[in-house]
C-alpha cells in the first residue's frame, strides 16, 4: 500500500494539507447504482457475493470521490457465523428469531475457526476490491463491537433503548461477559482475516454503547474495544467508534487505537480537550445537515474543519449517511473538505 495516502497519514498523526474525507455507510442506499443492485438481489446476497460487494464498495470512490473505501458488509455477519439466524425485514431492520438468554444458549454458539471459516466470502470480496481499487485509496475493513453485537443477539431486533439487552448485562453479568468474550474472540479472528486479505484500516462500530452509563461502559464495552484494538493495532491502524459515548473519550485516548470516531453531540473543542489532542478524531457532521443547500453544506464543513483543525482529523459524518440524501449533496460534502483552505 502507498503509505502516502492522505487517510493513512492522518491516522498516523502526520502533517497533512487537508483532512481526508469519507462517509459512514457511503457504500449503499443513497446511490442510484446501489438501488439498482438492491432491486435485483436481497441484502445478504449482496453481502455474501464477493463480486457484488466489490462493486458496491467501489461505487462511492468512483462517484463521490472519497479518500477511503469501506467494505460493503454488515456487523450482523458475526451472529450469523456464530450460528444465529439473522433476517433483514423490509422497513423493520434486522430480526433474530432465536435470541441468547441462558448458559445453554451461550454454550451452543459456534466459535473459533469454525465460525470464521463461514465468513470466507468477506476475504474473497476484500481481495477483489483491492485488485479493483489498484491502490487509488485505502480500504477500511470493519466489525461491530462486542457490546453492540450482544444487543442484537439478546434483544433479537433493533431497539431505541435495548432494555432487554441491558437487563441481561445488569442481572446476569457473568453470562454477559461470557457472551462478550466469545463475540470478541470471533471478531478478532475475523478482523485478522480481513487484514490478511488486504484491509488497510479496521473500524469497530459500537453503535449502541451510548445506551450505557459511564460506569457500565467501562464494564461492558471498553475492555472489549481495547482487546480488539490491542490485537489489531500492531498490524493496521484501528478506529474505534463508540457512538454516543463522548464521556469515554479521555479513557479511550489511552487506548492503542489510532483514531476515535465521534458523533455530533460533542463539540470539537471538548473532544480535543478530553483526548489531549493525542488521538486522531473522526466525525462529526450531522447526517441530516446533508439536506441543507450546497452553499450551507460548504459553510458548515468549513466551520467544522476550522474547529477541529487540519491535523489529526478525518472529516466524516457523525453516523451513517441517510437514504434520502441527494447524491449531489453527498458529493458537495466531500468536495467541500477537499477544497478546504484555512485562513
Amino acid at each position: 500500500m502507498n503509505i502516502e495516502h492522505l487517510f493513512i497519514k492522518a491516522l498516523k498523526g502526520e502533517k497533512v494539507e487537508r483532512p481526508p474525507v469519507w462517509m459512514m455507510r457511503q457504500a449503499g442506499r443513497y446511490l442510484p447504482e446501489y438501488i439498482e443492485l438492491r432491486n435485483k438481489y436481497d441484502f445478504f446476497t449482496r453481502v455474501q457475493t464477493p463480486e457484488l460487494a466489490c462493486e458496491i464498495t467501489i461505487q462511492p470512490v468512483d462517484h463521490i470521490g472519497v479518500d477511503a473505501a469501506i467494505l460493503f458488509s454488515d456487523i450482523l455477519v458475526i451472529p450469523q457465523a456464530m450460528g444465529l439466524e439473522v433476517q433483514l425485514l423490509e422497513h423493520k431492520g434486522p430480526f433474530l428469531p432465536k435470541t441468547i438468554n441462558t448458559q445453554k444458549d451461550i454454550d451452543a454458539l459456534i466459535v473459533g475457526e469454525d465460525a470464521v471459516a463461514s465468513l470466507d466470502y468477506v476475504s474473497k470480496a476484500i481481495k477483489l476490491i483491492k485488485k479493483e481499487l489498484n491502490d487509488r485509496v485505502p480500504l477500511i475493513g470493519f466489525a461491530g463491537a462486542p457490546f453492540t453485537i450482544l444487543c442484537y443477539m439478546v434483544e433479537g431486533k433493533g431497539s431505541k433503548t435495548f432494555d432487554k439487552a441491558k437487563q441481561f448485562c445488569f442481572s446476569q453479568p457473568e453470562l454477559a461477559h461470557q457472551l462478550l468474550n466469545k463475540i470478541t474472540d470471533v471478531t478478532i479472528t475475523y478482523l485478522h482475516e480481513q487484514v490478511n486479505a488486504g484491509a488497510d484500516v479496521i473500524q469497530v462500530f459500537d453503535s449502541w454503547s451510548g445506551m450505557l452509563a459511564p460506569k457500565d461502559f467501562n464494564q461492558f464495552s471498553l475492555p472489549y474495544l481495547n482487546k480488539i484494538s490491542d490485537s489489531l493495532s500492531a498490524r493496521v491502524p484501528v478506529i474505534l467508534f463508540p457512538k454516543g459515548s463522548w464521556y469515554a473519550l479521555e479513557e479511550l485516548s489511552k487506548s492503542s487505537a489510532a483514531a476515535i470516531g465521534i458523533d455530533w453531540c460533542i463539540t470539537p473543542k471538548l473532544a480535543r480537550a478530553l483526548t489531549q489532542n493525542n488521538k486522531t478524531l473522526q466525525g462529526n457532521f450531522d447526517p441530516c445537515k446533508l439536506l441543507l443547500s450546497i452553499p450551507q453544506i460548504q459553510q458548515e464543513v468549513k466551520e467544522m474543519i476550522d474547529a477541529f483543525g487540519v491535523d489529526r482529523y478525518i472529516a466524516n459524518l457523525g453516523h451513517g449517511i441517510l437514504p434520502n440524501i441527494p447524491v449531489e449533496n453527498a458529493k458537495a460534502f466531500v468536495d467541500a473538505v477537499k477544497n478546504y483552505k484555512s485562513l
